[in-house]
This record gives C-alpha cells, structure tokens and sequence, in this order.
C-alpha cells in the first residue's frame, strides 16, 4: 500500500504516504494532517499520489525558501527568459534574498518577514533596487502557487518601496551638435550620429548587420541584439515581438550610411575582402563585434570632455524620442520606433514632455479658432433675468 488514512481524533485525519527509497536506501514517508471530512482527507491523498506518479511530487512541508528559488531558476527562469534575465535573478536571489529569508520553510514564509526585509533592505538599498527584489520574490511565489506548494502568495499581502521616478536626461538640439563635433575624431561616432537619429537601443545598434539596412525604402529591420554575458558577446533574437521590429529612418541617416559603407568596402578591399550583407554594420578597429562595455566606456569619457557630463549612452534614445515628440510626432507612432509594449508605456515614460506640449498645443488651437465675439445680450434681457444672470451666486432651481 502506497498511502493510507488513520484517524488523529475528531474531524482530523493524518495521511501517511510511501514516497519511495531515499539517498541511502532507507524508506521515506510523508507525513501530512488533514482538518475535517475522511473525504476531504481522502481527495489529499489522492491528490498525492497523483503528483507521485507524475513527478511533481515534493516534500513542500520541508522545503525551504532557497530550496524554491534554485528549483524556480533551474525548472522555470531558465527555460523562459533570456540567459541575461537568468543571470540578473540569480544574482539578486544568491547576494540579498537567500541570506535574508532562505532559512525559512516555504509555508512558513508569512508578509511579516518580506516587509521587514524590505525595511533592512532600504537602509542600504534605493527603493527602486529594493522594487526590483520585490518582482524577483512575487514572481518565485507566484511559481510557487502554481505548483501547489503555497495555497496563496504571501509577497501579494506587502507594500514594496515605491521607487521613486528618475529624471529623464535629454539633449537640447544645442546640445546635439556638441555632441557631435566633439565625436567626430571618435571611433564610436558612426554608432552614436545612428543612436540619436534612430532611437535604437544600444544592443540593437551593435546586432545590425548589412542586410537589416534598406537604404532605397529608409527602413531598418531590428531582427538581432547583441549582449555581454559573463565576459563574452552574444548574438540572439530580440526579446519580444514588440522589439522585432521595422523602422524608418531619416533621409539624412541613409545618406550618412551610404557614405559609412562606402568607406567600410574601401577597408575591406584594401583587406583583399568584400563586405558581404551578413557583416555587422559596426564593429571594433579589428573587425570584431563591438564590446558594450567598451563602447560605454568611451562614450562616458566622451560626454565628459564636452561638457555634457552624467548623459548616458542611453540618453540618445530618450533624445531621440524627446524631439519626435516636441516636432509633433504622435505617440504611437514613437511607440513603434522604440518598441515598446504598449502606448500607454510611451507616455507614462515620457509623460513630462507631453504635459509641457500643452502651451504648445493650446497655441496651435489658437491659431485655428475665430477670436470670439462679446455681444451686448444682458441688456436685452428682463430685469429680472439680468439680476440673476449678473449675480455671481445665482443657479436655477
């Protein structure tokens, strides 16, 4: 018999159940109490045995919190996120959650202990960081949920830090031809003029190849990223359908890269090569695939020696999208561009801009709208209604 009932007393009922041989041979049981009706017992243990046969079964009653986060990262991150998203959780799990709550027994994991986490976290973390573990452990329990392991997610019961909105850093269009000329002498002046007049994330930039260009129909196809993980650069698909995009480009960029390739297959020929359209449209002085964390050095060193110190390589794209959207670009349309999930996104990020469009925009509605007429009508009305209709507290009723 692979699992039984006995009665511990009084509406509750203990279920015993062979869970097989452990490491060294010896038999394992489970032990579990059940709270009202034999039936109610009963559908446990069926429930059970069930897992047994299928492989899900685990001694959740024994499992810890850092027991959950490997098996959450080994059955699930690791086979539905990125290998970068991988990396990120499990630093995060191994650095700050397991030695704050891996001790604790999964079901004895109670809002209590998360809040006061969260708490301790703050005194050395910034709210947002600390926001940040909060998704991390919502989404391991909600995991946990799934599996039958918690009948309810405890993370849902705390209030996270609210991480506080950064301001956005953009470029004037001053600041743009500073930019600029300070770039030219750059190495890195072909990927940044491409950065600003594109709005492309820095690991899309570095994934384009020749053949993602049409510089006849001014499009670009984002169809790969390039990313740094642990020391080495790797190629794979964008993340989301929303990032696999088409975008258009300026006429003044497919100029400027019509003369880039012609220098690049000038290098290539003396090189006795030819620059064929699976080759990256930018790549480092030997010709290999350009390092982010290279071209973010230099870019940082760059800024500084103009003048526009703390602007982020990723600064450009919010350039980009700032004077899209100040040029009278919808959001939709810059929503597509950036590839993003949504509209709402677009203008939630860029919020600010949009709300100081508002003279702008009021401007413009003035300049469409006949200039209106005051007209004499209260002294044609009765006495009476001219009282009321002089009086700053009169209303009808």
């Amino acid at each position: 018999m692979r699992g039984y009932i006995r009665s511990k007393g009084k509406q509750s009922w203990q279920i015993i159940l062979d869970t097989g041989q452990g490491p060294g041979g010896k038999r394992q049981r489970h032990y579990e109490t059940v709270r009202g009706r034999r039936s109610d017992a009963q559908r446990r243990l069926n429930d059970l045995l069930v897992s047994l046969d299928k492989g899900t079964y685990s001694q959740s009653g024994r499992l810890t919190v850092a027991d959950h986060f490997q098996n959450w990262l080994k059955g699930y991150v690791k086979t539905n996120c990125s290998p970068r998203t991988l990396d990120g959780y499990q630093s995060i799990i191994d650095v700050h959650l397991i030695p704050a709550l891996g001790s604790i027994k999964l079901k004895q994991l109670h809002p209590q202990s998360i809040q006061a986490y969260y708490g301790k976290a703050c005194e050395s973390l910034s709210a947002r960081t600390v926001h940040h573990h909060h998704r991390v452990l919502f989404q391991s329990l909600k995991y946990a949920v799934r599996q039958g392991y918690l009948g309810r997610n405890p993370a849902e019961l705390v209030d996270p830090p609210a991480p506080r909105k950064k301001t956005m850093r953009t470029l004037t269009p001053g600041e743009v031809e500073v930019l600029l000329e300070s770039a030219q002498s750059s190495h890195y002046y072909p990927v940044i003029y491409m950065a600003l007049s594109s709005g492309l994330r820095q690991a899309e930039l570095l994934g384009l190849r020749w053949r993602d260009l049409d510089l006849d129909f001014l499009s670009i196809s984002v169809n790969q990223v390039l990313y740094k993980r642990r020391g080495v650069c790797l190629f794979k698909e964008p993340k989301t359908a929303h990032s696999r995009r088409r975008v258009s480009m300026t006429p003044k960029l497919a100029i400027f890269l019509r003369g880039y390739r012609a220098q690049r297959e000038e290098l290539y020929a003396d090189l006795k090569q030819k620059l064929g359209l699976d080759a990256l449209v930018f790549t480092g002085i030997e010709g290999r695939p350009v390092d982010p964390c290279s071209l973010t050095h230099a870019f940082t060193k760059l800024v500084k020696g103009a003048g526009l110190e703390g602007v982020r390589f990723h600064d450009l794209r919010h350039t980009f999208s700032s004077l899209m959207l100040l040029r009278g670009a919808k959001p939709k349309v810059i929503s597509e561009a950036l590839g993003h999930s949504s509209v709402a996104f677009t203008m939630d990020v860029y919020s600010h801009i949009i709300s100081g469009m508002q003279e702008d925009a009021m401007a413009l509605l003035d300049g469409v709208l006949p200039a209106g007429v005051v007209k004499n009508s209260v002294a044609k009305m009765s006495p009476t209604l001219q009282k009321l209709a002089l009086s700053p507290c009169s209303s009808v009723g």
